[in-house]
């Protein structure tokens, strides 16, 4: 597989795939789908998506946003002082195709994603997952995350909210 970084003109077939796998999953509070517009924020400005992609066809795809002082941060959710704020980081959605489960790829995806939020100098990681979705709750912890609480979110659905703060070796 050959995982590299989207930009606009992947954005469909992201929206694509979301749509296709999420069609398929056995209750539709499992996956909080972005709209068009969030995910071309992501690309522009808010984050990053990077893709995996076999024979040409994205398979699966990842999303960390950088989401600044908006009202999207989850750091407000969790306590973080306002001027800590520019240091928020969330891994937002991961979408693996069927086709290509049980290969690692979340695993992957959450050390790619931490990798990119140590390069942006970001002190803590934040995540959202529906309490039912046992996969990406192990994967969350073996990545470092810790389980915080439980509410909820994205117009009242449930999810359980993990945290990890990086730490930075004094040089």
């Amino acid at each position: 597989m050959e995982l590299r970084r989207l930009w606009q003109p992947d954005i469909l077939q992201v929206q694509t795939l979301m749509i296709d796998v999420v069609s398929r999953l056995p209750s539709n509070t499992l996956y909080s789908m972005d709209r068009l517009e969030a995910l071309y924020a992501y690309v522009e400005e808010k984050g990053e998506i990077y893709g995996a992609f076999q024979a040409d066809m994205l398979v699966a795809y990842t999303v960390i946003a950088f989401p600044g002082l908006s009202v999207s941060n989850l750091g407000r959710e969790f306590g973080v002082p306002e001027a800590d704020l520019l240091r928020v980081a969330s891994l937002e959605g991961t979408i693996v195709h069927e086709s290509v489960r049980g290969q690692g790829l979340q695993r992957h995806f959450h050390s790619w994603r931490e990798q990119r939020a140590r390069e942006k100098d970001m002190l803590y990681l934040y995540a959202t997952v529906h309490p039912k979705n046992s996969i990406s709750q192990q994967n969350l912890e073996a990545a470092g995350f810790t389980f915080q609480f439980s509410r909820s979110m994205y117009g009242g659905l449930p999810r359980h909210c993990y945290a990890k703060k990086l730490e930075y070796q004094n040089s």
